[in-house]
This record gives structure tokens, sequence and C-alpha cells, in this order.
């Protein structure tokens, strides 16, 4: 399965993924991100800046992945959402998505994004899923329950394309 990065960090999508699939390429700005990112995946195409992305110019792929900048969300952090310009990185990883239109798509983010303005963002973000045609589900996971020896709570939103539920009943 071909998949594209957003957001990619030092590749942590990429780990899990590992030789199930084949990237086509990665978003990322953070220069140091994108060091640890080019020594364990040399061959991997950075697209740089998100907003800067042209999606025709994108190779096609099935799946679209993840972690928008949880900043804007964390409880750590000063909770601005979309007031934040990092929570507004969640409308280009739409963006993406609405104009590839992959099979499936994993999106993630810190668990502090489901109560954040009372869950009304976090609602929001699932309707502009189905608006773009998109079922989806979701599931707080921490990092402790898969041998990751950290507590590390975080949501993850599983999509696949409404066009596409006739063949997978997984929702």
């Amino acid at each position: 399965m071909k998949y594209f990065s957003m957001f990619s960090g030092i590749g942590g999508f990429e780990l899990g993924i590992g030789n199930k699939g084949t990237c086509i390429g990665f978003s990322e700005i953070d220069k140091y991100a994108i060091t640890i990112y080019k020594k364990h995946f040399p061959n991997h195409r950075n697209y740089g800046d998100a907003r800067k992305i042209i999606p025709e110019e994108l190779p096609d792929f099935e799946l679209l992945v993840g972690g928008v900048p949880c900043q804007a969300w964390s409880i750590a952090g000063k909770r601005k959402g979309f007031e934040d310009a990092r929570g507004t990185m969640w409308y280009e990883y739409f963006r993406i998505l609405k104009a590839k239109q992959p099979k499936y798509f994993i999106a993630e983010n810190v668990k502090g994004i489901l109560s954040h303005n009372n869950g009304k963002s976090f609602e929001m973000i699932c309707e502009v899923f189905c608006e773009i045609g998109y079922a989806i589900d979701f599931e707080v996971l921490n990092s402790k329950d898969f041998g990751v020896p950290q507590n590390r709570e975080r949501v993850f939103i599983v999509g696949v394309r409404l066009d596409l539920l006739d063949k997978c009943q997984i929702f």
C-alpha cells in the first residue's frame, strides 16, 4: 500500500507501518526532526511545508497518515485550538485528503483535543472528515499498552472512504 505522511516528525507512522507499505513522500518543516527522519528513511522525499503542497503534484496513494501538531490542543499548552497557527494545520490535512481521496486515513493527536472547547473542536474535525466523504472511528490509545515504556495517550482517528464500505465493514 502506498501512503503519504504529513507532519511526520521523526517518522513514527513510518516506523509503525514498516515494510507493510511504501511511502511516496512526507511533509515536515522542523529541521531537527527532518535530520532524524532522513537518517532512518534516506530515500523518502520531503514535500516540506504542508501549506505549500500542491496535491496534483503528489503521486497517488491509498493511505494518508499524520499527526497534526498537537501544541494547540494539549493540556500542557495554551489550548488555543484553531486560534493557534499550529491548530489550523488540520485544514491542510483536510485539503490533501479531499484532493487526493485515498482509500483510508489515520490521524493522530493528543487526548486533550477531545475536551477542547467543550468537545466542539473535535466534533467539527469529525464532521469535516464526514463531509469530505469518509466514515470514521476514533479511540484513545496509550503507548504503555503496546510495550513502550511511556504513558502517552493519543487519539487515533481512522477513516475509510464511503464508497468502500460495502467491501469493508470495519465501522
